[in-house]
């Protein structure tokens, strides 16, 4: 164990110690020197009766920040030990989009309850940002930023800051609005502190504003902010006024739950219909389509190896390539199955034309089938001494690879131009395929070259 480790390890023990002796000051001085991260875990290792007793160690503000850091089944077993009235103020210190998301993810929770016992503005933003569709600019978005007018002077703006700026997500971007409450700049605080005191913010601010509407995609405001490396976004309502900021911190979320998505659609693995975890019979149904179908495509490829039943009898050493080259068709066709999946994701600009795409795919499977070919027929001559089935294992894998490719990035447009996800043409289904047309090219060359072999 390191010595950080070990040295974190007795701060944990003192503080642990500090609550059984109900020592508060030497809680809190302990406590509030870690980290938000670390003071969850501290939360999380305490005794039950421990944690009843937290109101009378900290504030609300002061654990609404560790509140922020716990996953939502600890932020549910947070709220089931602490007394409603500081849960209460805890939510209300919050950032309403870190509110939202905990009453969006949890399925414990009663959310009529938690909102009942906020404090009225702080529920009233909470309820607003869960009244957009999820996965939208809107449902992401949080309403702590900081505006300012375009006749303040840098003076005026500074002040500001000191009064509120610790109630903000964010003050490295102050936005610019007019009367109307419309986005009309963005001011970043480098600017505001390089500046003459006396200078007017329509002077320094940055009209070319980027934003984004409230009802967008949160994929496609991960993909601005990523694009004009943003440390936040704008988000402008339907009247045209700001609504709200779409953070960094906010977007990496965004990103973590769209790749676990697709990866597990990549595996054929359905999303269920929340994040909390599924029950065994709800696991059981949302896989079993996809079990059933697999069988059905397996029992397809066995077939097949009864129809050239006579092929294997004559030639039995046949029977030992047959892993190879329906694991190599699998493993290829998965490989063009991401690249094809990742080019429908990303911008129109950054995209590959279809034909681009199968033609590139095609040809690397071409240069791929070579080697391995050749490979091959040098380990099949060593083994065997035997020319004719070393031609027939390497121009089975050479076919089969450059087609296996050309599969893999196929199934996924046609699945997109179908409009399915063309996550759900996933690794199994394209796996199981190509192992037939692998079998049946390798079936189909051997048969042909019975007479030699």
């Amino acid at each position: 164990m390191s010595k950080f480790r070990l040295s974190k390890q007795k701060v944990y023990d003192s503080i642990f110690k500090a609550a059984e002796e109900e020592n508060r000051e030497l809680f809190r001085k302990l406590f509030l020197r870690l980290h938000e991260r670390d003071q969850q875990e501290v939360f999380h290792l305490l005794y039950p009766e421990k944690k009843r007793k937290i109101p009378d160690f900290l504030s609300a503000k002061e654990f609404a920040e560790v509140f922020e850091w716990m996953d939502t089944d600890k932020q549910e077993e947070a709220v089931e030990y602490l007394p409603n009235a500081f849960i209460g103020e805890v939510f209300s210190r919050m950032s309403a989009d870190d509110v939202a998301k905990f009453l969006t993810d949890s399925q414990m929770i009663n959310k009529r309850h938690i909102l009942q016992m906020m404090e009225e503005d702080a529920a009233n933003d909470v309820k607003e940002l869960l009244s957009y569709a999820p996965e939208t600019a809107g449902a992401i978005m949080t309403k702590e930023f900081i505006s300012i007018r375009y006749n303040q002077t840098v003076q005026d703006v500074m002040q500001l800051l000191r009064d509120i700026g610790n109630d903000a997500d964010t003050i490295y971007y102050l936005y610019v609005i007019d009367e109307a409450l419309r986005l009309v700049g963005v001011l970043s605080l480098r600017d505001l502190l390089l500046s003459p005191e006396t200078e007017k913010v329509e002077t320094i601010m940055f009209k070319q504003v980027v934003s984004a509407p409230i009802d967008l995609d949160q994929e496609k405001v991960a993909d601005i902010i990523q694009d004009y490396d943003l440390l936040a976004l704008p988000i402008i309502g339907f009247d045209g006024t700001m609504q709200g900021i779409v953070t960094f911190d906010d977007v990496m979320d965004v990103l973590e739950a769209e790749a676990t998505e697709d990866f597990n659609e990549f595996a054929a693995i359905k999303r269920g219909k929340t994040d909390g975890a599924m029950t065994i019979m709800e696991t059981a149904r949302q896989r079993i389509p996809w079990i059933i179908s697999l069988i059905f495509l397996s029992l397809l490829v066995g077939s097949l190896i009864s129809v050239f039943e006579e092929t294997l009898e004559s030639i039995v050493i046949l029977v030992a390539f047959i892993p190879m080259i329906m694991d190599t068709a699998g493993n290829v066709g998965t490989q063009s199955l991401a690249v094809a999946v990742r080019n429908i994701n990303v911008e129109d600009e950054k995209k590959t034309s279809i034909g681009e795409t199968i033609k590139t795919e095609f040809l690397a499977g071409l240069i791929m089938g070579l080697v391995s070919a050749l490979f091959l027929s040098a380990m099949v001559l060593f083994l065997y001494q035997n020319l004719v089935l070393a031609l027939t294992i390497s121009v089975s894998i050479l076919i089969t690879i450059s087609f296996s490719t050309v599969i893999g990035a196929v199934i996924p447009v046609l699945a997109d131009k179908l409009s399915i996800d063309p996550a759900i043409a996933s690794g199994p289904f394209i796996t199981t395929i190509n192992d037939a047309i692998g079998l049946l090219i390798y079936f189909t060359i051997a048969t042909s070259l019975l007479e030699y072999l």
